[in-house]
Protein backbone atom coordinates (compact mmCIF):
# COMPACT_ATOMS: atom_id res chain seq x y z
CA UNK A 1 0.00 0.00 0.00
CA UNK A 2 2.96 2.22 0.53
CA UNK A 3 3.95 2.20 -2.75
CA UNK A 4 0.60 2.99 -4.05
CA UNK A 5 -0.94 6.24 -5.51
CA UNK A 6 2.31 7.30 -7.41
CA UNK A 7 1.97 11.28 -7.96
CA UNK A 8 3.01 12.22 -12.30
CA UNK A 9 5.93 14.15 -12.01
CA UNK A 10 4.48 16.54 -14.60
CA UNK A 11 1.29 16.83 -11.65
CA UNK A 12 3.63 17.80 -9.49
CA UNK A 13 4.92 20.63 -10.99
CA UNK A 14 1.61 21.78 -12.05
CA UNK A 15 0.63 21.56 -9.07
CA UNK A 16 3.25 24.17 -7.53
CA UNK A 17 2.49 26.57 -10.60
CA UNK A 18 -1.28 27.07 -9.39
CA UNK A 19 -0.58 27.29 -6.04
CA UNK A 20 3.39 28.81 -6.10
CA UNK A 21 6.11 30.73 -4.11
CA UNK A 22 7.44 33.47 -5.50
CA UNK A 23 10.71 32.41 -7.93
CA UNK A 24 13.87 34.68 -6.26
CA UNK A 25 16.59 33.66 -5.51
CA UNK A 26 19.75 32.98 -7.86
CA UNK A 27 22.80 31.14 -7.84
CA UNK A 28 24.65 32.70 -5.31
CA UNK A 29 21.67 32.95 -2.93
CA UNK A 30 21.58 29.28 -3.06
CA UNK A 31 25.18 28.55 -2.50
CA UNK A 32 25.11 31.28 0.04
CA UNK A 33 22.02 29.15 1.61
CA UNK A 34 23.77 25.82 1.54
CA UNK A 35 27.11 27.42 3.28
CA UNK A 36 24.94 29.18 5.90
CA UNK A 37 22.87 25.15 6.61
CA UNK A 38 26.50 23.47 6.52
CA UNK A 39 28.97 25.45 8.07
CA UNK A 40 27.47 25.88 11.66
CA UNK A 41 26.94 24.17 14.69
CA UNK A 42 28.66 20.82 13.13
CA UNK A 43 32.26 22.68 13.04
CA UNK A 44 31.61 25.27 15.59
CA UNK A 45 30.22 22.84 18.59
CA UNK A 46 30.09 19.36 17.69
CA UNK A 47 33.83 19.18 17.27
CA UNK A 48 33.82 19.02 20.63
CA UNK A 49 31.20 15.65 20.52
CA UNK A 50 33.18 14.11 17.70
CA UNK A 51 36.58 14.59 19.81
CA UNK A 52 35.36 12.78 22.38
CA UNK A 53 33.96 10.14 20.16
CA UNK A 54 36.65 9.58 18.07
CA UNK A 55 39.65 11.52 19.31
CA UNK A 56 41.97 12.65 16.42
CA UNK A 57 40.80 9.93 14.15
CA UNK A 58 37.44 12.46 13.68
CA UNK A 59 39.66 13.59 10.84
CA UNK A 60 38.43 10.42 9.09
CA UNK A 61 35.15 10.90 10.75
CA UNK A 62 34.74 13.99 8.52
CA UNK A 63 36.02 12.62 5.61
CA UNK A 64 33.64 9.57 5.66
CA UNK A 65 30.84 11.94 6.39
CA UNK A 66 32.06 14.14 3.52
CA UNK A 67 32.11 11.34 0.92
CA UNK A 68 28.67 10.28 1.92
CA UNK A 69 27.04 13.62 1.18
CA UNK A 70 28.53 13.95 -2.15
CA UNK A 71 27.04 10.74 -3.00
CA UNK A 72 23.77 11.60 -1.98
CA UNK A 73 24.09 15.38 -3.65
CA UNK A 74 25.10 13.98 -6.65
CA UNK A 75 21.40 12.43 -6.32
CA UNK A 76 19.62 15.74 -5.37
CA UNK A 77 21.12 17.37 -8.10
CA UNK A 78 19.40 15.18 -10.77
CA UNK A 79 16.42 15.28 -9.09
CA UNK A 80 16.18 18.91 -8.15
CA UNK A 81 16.80 19.62 -11.36
CA UNK A 82 13.79 17.51 -13.04
CA UNK A 83 11.35 18.59 -10.28
CA UNK A 84 12.03 22.35 -8.89
CA UNK A 85 9.15 22.60 -6.49
CA UNK A 86 9.35 22.63 -2.90
CA UNK A 87 9.35 19.85 -0.79
CA UNK A 88 13.41 18.19 -1.44
CA UNK A 89 13.13 14.53 -0.24
CA UNK A 90 9.05 14.01 0.15
CA UNK A 91 8.04 15.82 -3.26
CA UNK A 92 10.72 13.12 -5.06
CA UNK A 93 9.56 10.26 -3.21
CA UNK A 94 5.88 11.13 -4.30
CA UNK A 95 6.57 10.95 -7.94
CA UNK A 96 8.33 8.01 -8.01
CA UNK A 97 7.30 5.52 -5.08
CA UNK A 98 4.30 6.65 -4.26
CA UNK A 99 2.13 8.52 -1.89
CA UNK A 100 3.06 6.29 1.35
CA UNK A 101 6.91 5.89 1.39
CA UNK A 102 6.65 10.15 0.40
CA UNK A 103 4.71 10.79 3.77
CA UNK A 104 7.39 8.18 5.58
CA UNK A 105 10.35 10.49 4.28
CA UNK A 106 7.91 13.79 4.67
CA UNK A 107 7.84 12.99 8.24
CA UNK A 108 11.83 11.48 8.63
CA UNK A 109 12.22 15.08 7.49
CA UNK A 110 10.13 16.83 9.93
CA UNK A 111 12.28 15.12 12.42
CA UNK A 112 15.74 16.16 10.38
CA UNK A 113 14.51 19.44 10.29
CA UNK A 114 12.99 20.54 13.50
CA UNK A 115 15.29 19.42 15.48
CA UNK A 116 18.57 20.12 13.57
CA UNK A 117 17.09 24.42 14.14
CA UNK A 118 16.88 23.28 17.54
CA UNK A 119 20.53 21.64 17.64
CA UNK A 120 21.80 24.59 16.48
CA UNK A 121 20.22 26.75 18.70
CA UNK A 122 21.74 25.00 21.54
CA UNK A 123 25.05 25.87 19.95
CA UNK A 124 24.67 29.20 19.60
CA UNK A 125 23.68 29.52 23.14
CA UNK A 126 26.86 27.64 24.15
CA UNK A 127 29.17 30.40 22.35
CA UNK A 128 26.85 33.61 23.48
CA UNK A 129 26.53 32.27 27.06
CA UNK A 130 30.60 31.52 26.77
CA UNK A 131 30.88 34.91 25.24
CA UNK A 132 28.84 36.81 28.16
CA UNK A 133 30.11 34.76 30.89
CA UNK A 134 33.80 36.60 29.65
CA UNK A 135 32.54 39.59 30.07
CA UNK A 136 31.20 38.81 33.45
CA UNK A 137 27.31 39.44 32.65
CA UNK A 138 26.62 35.67 32.23
CA UNK A 139 23.01 34.49 32.87
CA UNK A 140 22.35 32.26 36.30
CA UNK A 141 23.07 28.54 35.73
CA UNK A 142 19.77 27.56 36.13
CA UNK A 143 18.90 29.85 31.89
CA UNK A 144 22.30 28.06 30.35
CA UNK A 145 21.41 24.79 30.12
CA UNK A 146 18.52 22.36 29.81
CA UNK A 147 17.35 19.95 32.19
CA UNK A 148 19.42 17.07 30.54
CA UNK A 149 22.63 19.41 30.62
CA UNK A 150 22.71 20.73 34.25
CA UNK A 151 20.11 23.61 33.90
CA UNK A 152 16.12 24.12 33.93
CA UNK A 153 15.32 26.24 30.68
CA UNK A 154 18.27 27.49 27.70
CA UNK A 155 16.63 30.80 27.80
CA UNK A 156 19.40 32.10 24.70
CA UNK A 157 18.19 29.12 23.00
CA UNK A 158 14.54 29.37 22.89
CA UNK A 159 14.77 33.42 22.51
CA UNK A 160 17.38 32.89 19.10
CA UNK A 161 14.87 30.16 17.85
CA UNK A 162 11.81 33.16 18.29
CA UNK A 163 13.93 35.77 16.20
CA UNK A 164 14.91 33.40 13.36
CA UNK A 165 11.14 32.50 13.34
CA UNK A 166 10.03 36.14 12.79
CA UNK A 167 12.62 36.42 10.01
CA UNK A 168 11.12 33.79 8.44
CA UNK A 169 7.47 35.84 8.44
CA UNK A 170 8.47 38.35 7.21
CA UNK A 171 9.45 37.41 3.70
CA UNK A 172 12.33 35.22 2.08
CA UNK A 173 14.18 37.40 -0.22
CA UNK A 174 15.13 39.53 3.01
CA UNK A 175 15.73 36.55 5.07
CA UNK A 176 17.80 35.21 2.43
CA UNK A 177 19.54 39.00 2.49
CA UNK A 178 20.75 38.85 6.18
CA UNK A 179 21.58 34.91 5.43
CA UNK A 180 24.28 35.55 3.31
CA UNK A 181 25.57 38.76 5.25
CA UNK A 182 25.95 36.10 8.31
CA UNK A 183 27.35 33.29 6.18
CA UNK A 184 30.23 35.74 5.41
CA UNK A 185 30.71 36.31 9.02
CA UNK A 186 31.47 33.26 9.60
CA UNK A 187 33.68 31.81 6.92
CA UNK A 188 36.07 35.35 8.08
CA UNK A 189 36.06 33.56 11.63
CA UNK A 190 36.60 29.78 10.47
CA UNK A 191 39.81 31.17 8.18
CA UNK A 192 40.69 33.53 11.35
CA UNK A 193 41.00 30.32 13.36
CA UNK A 194 42.91 28.39 10.88
CA UNK A 195 45.57 31.21 10.13
CA UNK A 196 45.74 31.50 13.84
CA UNK A 197 45.83 27.23 14.93
CA UNK A 198 47.75 25.45 11.63
CA UNK A 199 51.10 27.05 12.69
CA UNK A 200 50.30 25.52 16.74
CA UNK A 201 50.16 21.86 15.46
CA UNK A 202 51.93 19.19 16.66
CA UNK A 203 52.26 15.85 15.52
CA UNK A 204 51.96 14.24 19.07
CA UNK A 205 48.26 15.63 19.49
CA UNK A 206 47.53 13.00 17.06
CA UNK A 207 48.74 10.11 19.11
CA UNK A 208 46.65 7.56 19.61
CA UNK A 209 44.79 8.45 16.48
CA UNK A 210 41.71 6.15 17.28
CA UNK A 211 41.79 5.93 21.10
CA UNK A 212 38.11 4.77 21.28
CA UNK A 213 38.14 2.12 18.03
CA UNK A 214 36.74 2.12 14.89
CA UNK A 215 33.21 1.72 16.12
CA UNK A 216 30.53 -0.60 16.71
CA UNK A 217 26.77 -0.97 15.46
CA UNK A 218 24.71 1.03 17.57
CA UNK A 219 27.40 1.59 19.89
CA UNK A 220 27.69 5.93 18.86
CA UNK A 221 31.54 5.99 19.86
CA UNK A 222 34.55 5.41 17.39
CA UNK A 223 35.38 7.00 14.51
CA UNK A 224 32.31 5.46 12.82
CA UNK A 225 30.21 6.90 15.79
CA UNK A 226 31.57 9.77 15.29
CA UNK A 227 30.93 10.13 11.43
CA UNK A 228 27.41 9.49 12.10
CA UNK A 229 27.23 12.15 14.46
CA UNK A 230 28.91 15.10 12.48
CA UNK A 231 27.06 14.09 9.43
CA UNK A 232 24.80 16.43 11.11
CA UNK A 233 27.53 19.24 10.07
CA UNK A 234 26.90 18.52 6.22
CA UNK A 235 23.13 18.22 5.93
CA UNK A 236 22.51 21.66 4.87
CA UNK A 237 23.04 20.92 1.24
CA UNK A 238 19.17 19.28 1.56
CA UNK A 239 17.93 22.81 2.14
CA UNK A 240 18.87 24.57 -0.67
CA UNK A 241 16.96 21.74 -2.68
CA UNK A 242 13.50 22.46 -0.74
CA UNK A 243 14.24 25.78 -2.17
CA UNK A 244 13.24 24.96 -5.57
CA UNK A 245 10.23 26.54 -6.38
CA UNK A 246 11.54 29.91 -5.06
CA UNK A 247 14.47 29.66 -7.56
CA UNK A 248 15.21 31.63 -10.39
CA UNK A 249 16.33 29.12 -13.49
CA UNK A 250 16.13 26.10 -11.41
CA UNK A 251 17.41 23.70 -13.86
CA UNK A 252 21.21 25.58 -13.59
CA UNK A 253 21.22 27.09 -10.02
CA UNK A 254 20.01 24.13 -7.99
CA UNK A 255 23.12 21.71 -8.68
CA UNK A 256 25.65 24.64 -8.35
CA UNK A 257 23.84 25.80 -4.96
CA UNK A 258 24.03 21.95 -3.76
CA UNK A 259 27.73 20.89 -5.31
CA UNK A 260 29.65 24.08 -4.76
CA UNK A 261 28.11 24.99 -1.20
CA UNK A 262 29.41 21.50 -0.09
CA UNK A 263 32.79 21.58 -1.89
CA UNK A 264 33.33 24.67 -0.29
CA UNK A 265 32.64 23.49 3.52
CA UNK A 266 34.25 20.58 3.18
CA UNK A 267 37.75 22.59 2.51
CA UNK A 268 37.07 24.48 5.40
CA UNK A 269 35.62 21.27 7.95
CA UNK A 270 39.21 19.43 6.92
CA UNK A 271 41.35 22.82 7.47
CA UNK A 272 39.47 23.70 11.01
CA UNK A 273 39.32 20.18 12.30
CA UNK A 274 43.22 19.42 11.44
CA UNK A 275 44.00 23.08 13.18
CA UNK A 276 41.87 22.01 16.46
CA UNK A 277 43.16 18.94 16.88
CA UNK A 278 46.84 19.71 16.21
CA UNK A 279 47.20 22.56 18.24
CA UNK A 280 45.50 21.54 21.91
CA UNK A 281 44.57 17.63 21.41
CA UNK A 282 41.10 16.29 21.37
CA UNK A 283 41.76 13.31 23.69
CA UNK A 284 38.16 11.64 24.99
CA UNK A 285 37.75 12.09 28.47
CA UNK A 286 36.80 8.93 30.29
CA UNK A 287 34.81 7.59 33.20
CA UNK A 288 35.36 5.28 36.40
CA UNK A 289 37.42 2.26 34.76
CA UNK A 290 38.43 4.15 31.84
CA UNK A 291 35.31 3.80 30.49
CA UNK A 292 33.94 5.48 27.45
CA UNK A 293 31.35 8.36 27.86
CA UNK A 294 28.91 9.68 25.47
CA UNK A 295 28.70 13.02 25.18
CA UNK A 296 25.58 14.94 26.05
CA UNK A 297 25.10 12.82 28.92
CA UNK A 298 24.90 13.31 32.97
CA UNK A 299 27.91 11.19 33.05
CA UNK A 300 29.75 12.90 30.63
CA UNK A 301 29.00 15.95 32.34
CA UNK A 302 30.30 15.15 35.39
CA UNK A 303 33.90 14.29 33.76
CA UNK A 304 33.73 17.27 32.16
CA UNK A 305 33.51 19.14 35.35
CA UNK A 306 36.58 21.64 35.92
CA UNK A 307 38.00 20.41 32.69
CA UNK A 308 39.74 22.80 30.20
CA UNK A 309 39.62 20.05 27.99
CA UNK A 310 38.16 20.50 24.39
CA UNK A 311 36.21 17.78 24.20
CA UNK A 312 34.37 19.18 27.16
CA UNK A 313 33.91 22.83 25.38
CA UNK A 314 30.44 24.15 24.66
CA UNK A 315 32.08 26.52 22.35
CA UNK A 316 35.05 24.56 21.20
CA UNK A 317 36.91 26.94 18.46
CA UNK A 318 36.74 29.85 20.83
CA UNK A 319 38.31 27.42 23.18
CA UNK A 320 40.75 26.09 21.68
CA UNK A 321 42.27 29.69 20.51
CA UNK A 322 42.23 30.83 24.62
CA UNK A 323 44.01 27.77 25.65
CA UNK A 324 46.76 29.05 22.65
CA UNK A 325 46.57 31.85 24.71
CA UNK A 326 44.85 33.87 22.23
CA UNK A 327 41.78 35.21 24.17
CA UNK A 328 41.01 38.34 22.56
CA UNK A 329 41.17 36.27 19.17
CA UNK A 330 39.00 33.36 21.19
CA UNK A 331 36.76 36.07 21.57
CA UNK A 332 36.50 37.50 18.49
CA UNK A 333 35.76 33.83 17.04
CA UNK A 334 32.29 33.18 19.73
CA UNK A 335 30.97 37.14 19.17
CA UNK A 336 31.76 35.58 15.46
CA UNK A 337 29.36 32.61 15.84
CA UNK A 338 26.78 34.17 17.95
CA UNK A 339 26.47 36.27 14.79
CA UNK A 340 26.68 33.44 12.48
CA UNK A 341 25.05 30.72 13.78
CA UNK A 342 21.28 32.06 13.54
CA UNK A 343 21.77 31.68 9.76
CA UNK A 344 21.74 27.80 10.05
CA UNK A 345 19.38 27.79 12.24
CA UNK A 346 17.37 30.46 9.64
CA UNK A 347 18.19 27.92 6.87
CA UNK A 348 16.97 24.74 8.60
CA UNK A 349 13.69 26.37 9.86
CA UNK A 350 12.78 27.32 6.30
CA UNK A 351 13.82 23.71 4.96
CA UNK A 352 11.41 22.52 7.49
CA UNK A 353 8.35 25.44 6.74
CA UNK A 354 8.94 24.21 3.07
CA UNK A 355 8.20 20.44 3.37
CA UNK A 356 4.96 20.99 5.39
CA UNK A 357 3.78 23.76 3.05
CA UNK A 358 4.20 21.13 0.25
CA UNK A 359 2.30 18.56 2.14
CA UNK A 360 -0.55 20.36 3.19
CA UNK A 361 -0.57 21.30 -0.41
CA UNK A 362 -1.14 17.45 -1.61
CA UNK A 363 -3.72 16.88 0.87
CA UNK A 364 -1.79 15.26 3.73
CA UNK A 365 -1.80 17.86 5.93
CA UNK A 366 -4.65 20.85 6.76
CA UNK A 367 -4.70 22.90 3.74
CA UNK A 368 -4.32 25.74 6.68
CA UNK A 369 -0.78 24.72 7.08
CA UNK A 370 -0.16 25.72 3.38
CA UNK A 371 -2.07 29.69 3.76
CA UNK A 372 0.39 32.00 2.19
CA UNK A 373 0.70 36.01 4.41
CA UNK A 374 -0.67 38.26 1.99
CA UNK A 375 1.55 41.09 2.28
CA UNK A 376 4.76 38.78 3.15
CA UNK A 377 4.16 35.94 0.41
CA UNK A 378 5.07 32.73 2.97
CA UNK A 379 3.92 30.19 4.65
CA UNK A 380 3.08 31.80 7.79
CA UNK A 381 1.22 29.61 9.78
CA UNK A 382 3.21 27.15 9.29
CA UNK A 383 6.55 29.00 10.24
CA UNK A 384 4.90 30.13 13.42
CA UNK A 385 4.07 26.19 14.53
CA UNK A 386 7.39 24.92 13.60
CA UNK A 387 9.16 28.19 15.07
CA UNK A 388 7.80 27.24 18.26
CA UNK A 389 8.58 23.75 18.58
CA UNK A 390 12.07 24.70 17.40
CA UNK A 391 12.63 26.77 20.19
CA UNK A 392 11.02 24.78 22.83
CA UNK A 393 13.05 22.26 22.11
CA UNK A 394 16.11 24.16 21.70
CA UNK A 395 15.78 25.17 25.74
CA UNK A 396 15.10 21.55 26.73
CA UNK A 397 17.73 19.38 25.34
CA UNK A 398 21.43 18.89 24.31
CA UNK A 399 22.94 19.46 21.68
CA UNK A 400 24.75 16.06 21.06
CA UNK A 401 21.56 13.96 21.59
CA UNK A 402 19.13 16.24 18.87
CA UNK A 403 21.70 16.51 16.76
CA UNK A 404 22.07 12.21 16.45
CA UNK A 405 18.23 12.14 16.31
CA UNK A 406 18.82 14.60 13.27
CA UNK A 407 20.77 12.80 11.47
CA UNK A 408 18.56 9.76 11.85
CA UNK A 409 15.74 11.69 10.04
CA UNK A 410 18.33 12.50 7.32
CA UNK A 411 20.15 9.23 6.53
CA UNK A 412 16.72 7.78 5.30
CA UNK A 413 16.15 10.27 3.53
CA UNK A 414 18.77 10.66 1.90
CA UNK A 415 18.46 6.98 1.65
CA UNK A 416 15.14 7.12 -0.74
CA UNK A 417 16.30 10.09 -2.77
CA UNK A 418 19.04 7.98 -3.95
CA UNK A 419 16.99 5.11 -5.08
CA UNK A 420 14.46 7.70 -6.26
CA UNK A 421 16.84 8.24 -8.49
CA UNK A 422 17.75 5.16 -9.91
CA UNK A 423 13.73 3.64 -10.71
CA UNK A 424 13.29 6.84 -12.33
CA UNK A 425 16.42 5.63 -14.69
CA UNK A 426 14.53 2.76 -15.54
CA UNK A 427 10.76 3.62 -15.32
CA UNK A 428 11.36 7.09 -16.95
CA UNK A 429 15.02 6.82 -19.06
CA UNK A 430 14.14 9.20 -21.44
CA UNK A 431 12.70 12.12 -19.48
CA UNK A 432 14.84 15.16 -19.45
CA UNK A 433 17.10 15.15 -17.24
CA UNK A 434 19.33 19.36 -17.33
CA UNK A 435 21.86 17.13 -14.55
CA UNK A 436 22.81 13.88 -14.50
CA UNK A 437 24.32 11.86 -11.99
CA UNK A 438 27.70 10.68 -13.00
CA UNK A 439 28.35 6.89 -13.05
CA UNK A 440 24.37 6.41 -11.94
CA UNK A 441 24.83 2.99 -10.85
CA UNK A 442 27.96 3.30 -8.69
CA UNK A 443 27.30 6.28 -7.17
CA UNK A 444 23.74 5.69 -5.98
CA UNK A 445 24.03 2.14 -4.42
CA UNK A 446 27.02 3.76 -2.90
CA UNK A 447 25.08 6.57 -1.32
CA UNK A 448 22.20 3.96 -0.06
CA UNK A 449 25.01 1.50 1.56
CA UNK A 450 27.35 4.54 3.03
CA UNK A 451 23.83 6.14 4.86
CA UNK A 452 23.16 2.78 6.16
CA UNK A 453 26.59 2.64 7.31
CA UNK A 454 26.06 5.99 9.10
CA UNK A 455 22.41 4.82 10.33
CA UNK A 456 23.72 1.64 11.94
CA UNK A 457 26.11 3.55 14.03
CA UNK A 458 24.25 6.24 15.70
CA UNK A 459 23.43 5.64 19.38
CA UNK A 460 20.57 2.69 20.23
CA UNK A 461 18.45 5.38 21.61
CA UNK A 462 18.51 7.50 19.21
CA UNK A 463 17.75 3.94 16.42
CA UNK A 464 15.16 3.48 18.94
CA UNK A 465 13.46 7.46 18.53
CA UNK A 466 13.33 7.39 14.61
CA UNK A 467 11.70 4.11 14.88
CA UNK A 468 9.00 5.51 17.44
CA UNK A 469 8.17 8.50 15.30
CA UNK A 470 8.08 6.43 12.38
CA UNK A 471 5.45 4.48 13.71
CA UNK A 472 3.86 7.64 15.07
CA UNK A 473 3.87 9.15 11.55
CA UNK A 474 2.13 6.02 10.16
CA UNK A 475 -0.64 6.48 12.41
CA UNK A 476 -0.87 10.36 11.27
CA UNK A 477 -0.82 9.10 7.92
CA UNK A 478 -3.52 6.38 8.20
CA UNK A 479 -5.98 8.41 10.03
CA UNK A 480 -5.60 11.92 7.81
CA UNK A 481 -3.43 11.90 5.47
CA UNK A 482 -4.46 8.73 3.36
CA UNK A 483 -8.68 9.66 3.20
CA UNK A 484 -7.66 13.64 2.21
CA UNK A 485 -5.32 13.21 -0.16
CA UNK A 486 -5.67 15.27 -3.06
CA UNK A 487 -4.17 12.58 -5.59
CA UNK A 488 -6.47 10.12 -3.89
CA UNK A 489 -9.66 11.89 -4.08
CA UNK A 490 -9.45 13.96 -7.08
CA UNK A 491 -9.66 17.27 -5.23
CA UNK A 492 -6.05 19.00 -6.65
CA UNK A 493 -6.82 22.87 -5.61
CA UNK A 494 -7.22 24.50 -8.49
Amino acid sequence: MLFKRVKPLDQIIATAEKKGLTRQLGAFQLTMLGIGAIIGTGIFVLTAEAGQKAGPGMMVSFVIAAIVCTLAALAYAELASMVPVAGSAYTYTYGVLGEGMAWVVGWALILEYTIAASTVCVGWSGYMNGLLANHGIGLPDFLRAGPMDGGTFNLLAFLIGAVVTFLLVIGTSKSAKVNAILVLVKVIALTVFVVIALPKVQQTNFHPFVPNGWGSPMGGIGVLGAAASIFFAYVGFDAVSTAAEETKNPNRNIPIGLIGSLGICTVYYLLVSYGAIGSVGAQPVTGAGGAVLQPGTPEMALACKGSQALVCSKEALAHALRLLNHNSWGDLIGAAASIALPSVILTMTYGQTRIFFTMARDGLLPASLSKIHPRFHTPHVITLITGLFVSLFGAIYPVGQLADITNSGTLFAFMMVAVGVMVLRVKQPDRKRPFRTPLVWVVCPLAVLGCLLLFVNLPLKTIEVFFGWGIFGLFVYYLYGHRKSHLANGTEPA
